[in-house]
């Protein structure tokens, strides 16, 4: 009898598979990075066959350290990076460009262009998602303007389009030799493709892309009782294992926090922050500046919707103070230098990179250090950063109230940014709400797993899952309302600072 569920678990900047036991621990896991390719400013690519090969990898080592085989597990789920933008040739299987990253600008005269002529506001209504440049749609029309022979090879059904999940369930299901194409509605829905009310590609959003239908995945649910298709013998995982769960990573994470019901929210700290507010069965259109999303859709039951606050630069941050700067030489250390002050001294950083997603959706926006002086040190930048991570969560949790009325009791946290507890002491005292960190903080793969157990029967419903949930750490504020609010003033206007940055015309 197979007794665990697997998961891969491709992010940003590193892909690892974990294996899960039917109490949600982790059995064994192992990962590896890969690299980002920056050709020029505001430009994100990956290597997809770089993805691939380190796909294969973690997975191999993960199940040999763990002394496990195919026969071993019950069901393998998919969580992935959203958006990110992969356009291959069936018959081959050689992507025809590097991977375009969610973070990527290039495609911001493509938004821009959607709201001069009113579309942007068809995409709005169907989609639920503003016109900008972290989306699919634009991502392909750039690759089929841009790269020779992809427009006829699309139209005649050659080049097809994945997120990377499509791309590892097509290669896991046999590749050129049979792979299936098929995708989930929680990455279906973050392409400016799909209509959210019937979960199918649109033929008035594709026109305004001029994208052919036949490029597109199947839609297909996000828990599958008929599996998407079976692992191949001759792949990583020498074996036939039910591919039969796929996730956005952010929808995952929301999966793997429990967040069933509706008002129950999670926020992810990863590359940047993903705040999600479930709200059931209700398409609740923001005009708060949120994203309206497919949380996800288990079986033939109807989908389950979330309002998403999506902000590009968080995590990042932290790595930018590393590897560009040079003020740190890992992650740990922005904690221990930023614990050197008592407070920012007066340092906002705004680390709008990629622009400002939400709340403000402004790609004409770049990162800017205010409130520098003399005194200042590097210590200051440090907790400025950290601080960063809070403030923009703090715009999210405001918008998401003034759009469902829910008022936040506890934040539930995930992600590699909560092992830095000064960093979650600051969120508690900007929100003003206590947060929590469950005992397996990496939910992300958690929740694809559950996605693939569900559908095989590993796991029997929602509420069995809701048990293996337990809290690791608490965080309460600190801060008094006078400093709260007071800081809160002083991070709104840095980021008046940033706009207007770029000429968008």
């Amino acid at each position: 009898m197979a007794d665990f569920v697997g998961a891969i678990d491709q992010g940003t900047t590193s892909t690892r598979f974990m294996i899960f036991d039917h109490g949600g621990n982790v059995r064994g896991l192992h990962q590896l990075e890969h690299e980002q390719i920056l050709p020029r400013a505001g430009w994100v690519e990956h290597n997809p066959t770089e993805i691939w090969e380190r796909t294969r990898a973690v997975i191999e080592t993960a199940l040999y350290r763990a002394g496990l085989h195919a026969a071993d597990l019950a069901a393998v789920g998919i969580t992935n990076q959203r958006e990110t933008t992969l356009v291959w040739d069936r018959h081959t299987g050689r992507p025809y460009h590097n991977a375009i990253v969610w973070q990527d600008t290039r495609t911001d005269r493509i938004a821009a262009a959607l709201d001069r002529d009113g579309r942007g506001d068809v995409v709005r209504r169907k989609a639920g998602l503003p016109p900008a440049t972290y989306f699919s749609g634009g991502k392909i029309q750039w690759i089929l303007e841009n790269v020779d022979g992809v427009r006829e090879a699309a139209e005649d059904g050659t080049a097809v389009f994945g997120n990377i999940d499509a791309w590892l369930l097509w290669n896991l299901t046999g590749g050129r030799d049979g792979g299936v194409h098929v995708t989930d509605p929680t990455n279906a829905s973050r392409t400016m493709l799909m209509d959210l009310e019937t979960l199918d590609w649109d033929d008035e959003l594709l026109s305004f892309f001029g994208i052919p239908r036949a490029m597109l995945p199947e839609i297909r649910p996000s828990s599958a009782p008929d599996p998407y298709g079976l692992t191949r013998a001759g792949g990583p995982f020498h074996g036939e294992i039910p591919l039969s769960g796929i996730l956005g990573d952010q929808q995952a994470a929301t999966v793997g926090q429990v967040c069933f019901a509706p008002g129950e929210a999670k926020n992810t700290y990863g590359t940047g922050n993903f705040l999600l507010l479930n709200t059931g069965e209700d398409l609740v259109r923001s005009k708060s500046g949120l994203l309206t999303t497919v949380c996800y859709q288990f079986g033939e039951a109807k989908p389950v919707y979330a309002l998403e606050g999506s902000i590009a630069v968080t995590g990042s941050a932290v790595q930018w103070l590393r590897d560009q700067l040079g003020i740190i030489s890992g992650a740990a250390e922005s904690e221990s230098l930023a614990r050197q002050v008592d407070d920012n001294g007066g340092v906002y950083f705004v680390p709008a990179f990629s622009g400002l997603f939400a709340p403000y959706w402004r790609s004409d926006a770049r990162g800017a250090i205010v409130g520098l002086s003399r005194y200042n040190t590097n210590a200051h930048i440090a907790r400025a950063t950290l601080e960063a991570i809070c403030y923009q969560t703090r715009d999210v949790v405001e918008a998401m109230r003034q759009d469902s009325g829910v008022t936040l009791d506890v934040l539930r946290v995930d992600g590699g940014v909560t092992a830095n507890e000064l960093c979650m002491q600051l969120q508690a005292d900007i929100l003003g709400v206590p947060v929590s960190r469950p005992v397996v903080a990496e939910t992300t793969a958690l929740g694809a797993a559950y996605a693939a157990g569900l559908a095989t029967g590993f796991w029997a419903t929602t509420e069995e899952l809701r048990q293996n949930w337990n809290e690791d750490r608490r965080w309460s504020p600190e801060w008094d309302d006078e400093r709260r609010a007071a800081g809160y003033a002083e991070w709104k206007k840095a980021v008046t600072r940033t706009l207007d940055w770029v000429d968008m015309s």
